[in-house]
């Protein structure tokens, strides 16, 4: 596949999965609680990065909360889709760089995507909580503290943790053996394998 070819199928998948990023919320019936527990919105921003690389994750993952309120008013702009922006965006950027940085250094893909998705989930939280925490100094309505945090980043979003991690690797494992990573990826994945066995 040329160059040419290669970018305007990574813009074109870029604008299916921030589609996707504002329809899937609607699985949840646009009742919050549910949407902050399955976060169907960081789905496709993740994979976006693994498939098409860090520069359209981050951009999908920073436009999405955004347009998204634009057009139907959820989520909140502020401070929860201001603070979302910025976690989609650090998940999208590093599903995309840590991916190729792992593929790159001969670990399994299978190890590769589970390593990426964990860590660019762990710090796109941190993210989100550190964006909300300067919002709370900033704004003195407001109150964000540490139990906040862990409340909104990890105890009641587990089921969603959960179910990116069975969910996410299944797509991009179909999509390796259909050839379809390789084809997008910088990398050449198969050329890192053959190196391996070398």
């Amino acid at each position: 596949m040329s160059k040419r070819s290669k970018l305007i199928l990574k813009i074109s998948l870029s604008g299916l999965f921030l589609a996707l990023a504002m329809v899937l919320p609607f699985l949840t019936g646009q009742i919050p609680e549910i949407g902050s527990m399955l976060s169907p919105m960081h789905i496709p921003v993740l994979i976006c990065g693994f498939i098409c690389g860090w520069q359209y994750g981050l951009a999908v993952g920073l436009i999405s909360p955004l347009l998204r309120f634009i057009m139907f008013g959820m989520p909140p702009f502020y401070p929860v889709g201001l603070a979302m922006s910025f976690e989609l965006a650090t998940y999208g950027a590093l599903s995309g760089l840590l991916f190729i940085m792992l593929v790159k250094k001969n670990l399994k893909n299978i190890f590769s995507i589970y390593i990426t998705l964990v860590i660019s989930m762990l710090i796109g939280r941190i993210v989100w909580g550190v964006v909300r925490y300067f919002i709370a100094v900033l704004d003195q309505t407001m109150v964000f503290t540490f139990n906040a945090f862990m409340a909104g980043a990890f105890i009641s979003a587990w089921p969603g943790i959960i179910l990116h991690l069975i969910l996410i690797p299944a797509i991009l494992i179909a999509l390796e053996k259909a050839n379809f990573l390789n084809k997008l990826s910088n990398v050449d994945i198969k050329e890192v394998e053959l190196e391996k066995q070398i």
